[in-house]
């Protein structure tokens, strides 16, 4: 089939090359030249494992190229996919729809009769009825369809490729045919295909989203208690995931949730319950985003204390600028909103990335930045390890104690080997986690 997909960020460029090595002719589209420009000669805007070779493979089947030219893409085309951003608004806490608006707008004098416009952007529940009315007094023949996307930075090829399911939002049978015709190697192999009015498959990706922020403030609430009382959360996550209606996942304590998906969109569900007069059913989600933002907090004032009460003076090195491994996302990450905390408290602060060093830089110019982890640890007083690249469990604790000022670690993701590194002369701090002494007697009663 033929389709296109506007907007070529996160979800759109990788959408738009997995639909093509299925087989689909694509075109996708986007105002950025310079993008644009880039995607034509395979050079993905992000970084995302297994894109590269992905979008390199695609482009010179043929089956996938790239414009900057709506009325280019409108006749390309009966299907075409929506992938803009759907930021928070500067003002509130709801989801700025302007550039949903105006891809619709923009289609709606332009596209053939009888196409089919097909949202994936992650937007408040009500979104499709409004565009439908918007879409209807140019082109009454045209439908639209809310197909939201579920994937994971750091695994989004994978998650297009072989998603867990598929979900769409339609209002009539033809619709509905096009999408699983478009998904047909997916629904073949046995990925659950639900077909359902566009409100519930609006509200499938935020209830998703939020249920997920939720066990990760959940587990770190936890791990605010276990400090108070002197208990271990690691031990506390394991115990309760191994009860099946729990489970394990999005149970590891630490820093806290990040990126582009889930503040935003926690937020921008709250505001749209309260739209609704059904706000106190989702209040819950404000604790919620006020624990993950707490962790930011908790970390600074742990290091804080570890580093002798102030920064003042001090080298702080920290490990990890994106929101999480395996992206360059530096939107929201918690690790660059502690590295900027502490900067401010008059700390010299230098972040070593293995991704994000571009992005992390012109989001922060104030801070330092270096190529390798020796070079960020150099005299260093105190490395917070804040986001859990697998490089960092590879590191040697006894050759980087050699560059340091004081060997001291909080880590703050709970990855590390915290026994090899004590080992090699190392204080290592945790949230939520008692100190050696504490845990050896935990232990040895747990023996006897």
């Amino acid at each position: 089939m033929r389709m296109t997909v506007i907007g070529t960020g996160y979800v759109g460029v990788v959408h738009a090359a997995c639909m093509a090595d299925i087989g689909h002719e694509v075109l996708g589209l986007d105002i950025d030249a310079e993008r644009i420009a880039a995607l034509s000669d395979a050079r993905p805007p992000i970084y995302e494992p297994g894109l590269r070779d992905l979008l390199a493979r695609t482009v010179a089947s043929g089956r996938l190229r790239f414009t900057t030219d709506l009325v280019e893409a409108a006749a390309f085309a009966e299907t075409h996919f929506v992938c803009v951003g759907t930021p928070q608004q500067h003002d509130s806490c709801a989801a700025d729809l302007r550039y949903v608006d105006a891809v619709v707008d923009g289609l709606a004098p332009r596209v053939r009769p009888g196409s089919l416009i097909v949202g994936k952007s992650t937007v408040p529940v009500g979104t499709t009825a409004r565009l439908v009315r918007r879409l209807h007094r140019i082109a009454p023949d045209v439908e639209i369809a809310w197909n939201p996307e579920f994937l994971r930075e750091g695994f989004a090829v994978q998650d297009t490729m072989r998603p867990e399911r598929l979900v769409v939002g339609v209002a009539s049978h033809r619709a509905e045919a096009v999408l699983r015709e478009i998904y047909a190697p997916m629904v073949h192999a046995g990925v659950p295909f639900f077909s359902t009015d566009p409100a519930t498959a609006e509200l499938v990706k935020v209830a998703a989203n939020s249920f997920l922020a939720t066990k990760i403030s959940f587990i770190n609430a936890m791990a605010e208690v276990c400090d108070a009382a002197g208990a271990d959360v690691v031990t506390l996550a394991e115990a309760i995931g191994e009860d099946s209606r729990i489970g394990h996942r999005f149970l590891q304590p630490g820093l806290g949730f990040g990126g582009s998906c889930f503040p935003k969109d926690i937020r921008a569900f709250a505001a749209r319950a309260e739209e609704l007069g059904v706000g106190e059913a989702v209040a819950f989600l404000h604790q919620v985003d006020e624990i993950n933002t707490r962790q930011r907090r908790r970390t600074v004032a742990l290091a804080r204390r570890l580093i002798g009460g102030s920064f003042a003076g001090h080298n702080v090195a920290v490990l990890g600028a994106a929101f999480k491994p395996d992206s360059d996302d530096v939107r929201d990450s918690p690790a660059l909103a502690v590295a900027a905390a502490i900067r401010s408290e008059g700390a010299r602060v230098r972040v070593h990335d293995p991704e994000a060093l571009d992005n992390a830089r012109a989001a922060f110019p104030e801070l330092q930045f270096a190529l390798d982890v020796s070079k960020a640890c150099e005299q260093a007083d105190l490395v917070l390890h804040l986001t859990a690249w697998p490089e960092y469990g590879d590191i040697d604790p006894t050759e980087l104690a050699r560059v340091v000022s004081r060997p001291a670690m909080l880590d703050a993701r709970d990855t590390l080997d915290a026994a090899a590194w004590r080992s090699a002369g190392w204080t290592l701090h945790a949230l939520g986690r008692p100190q050696p002494a504490m845990a050896s007697r935990r232990n040895s009663c747990v023996s006897s």
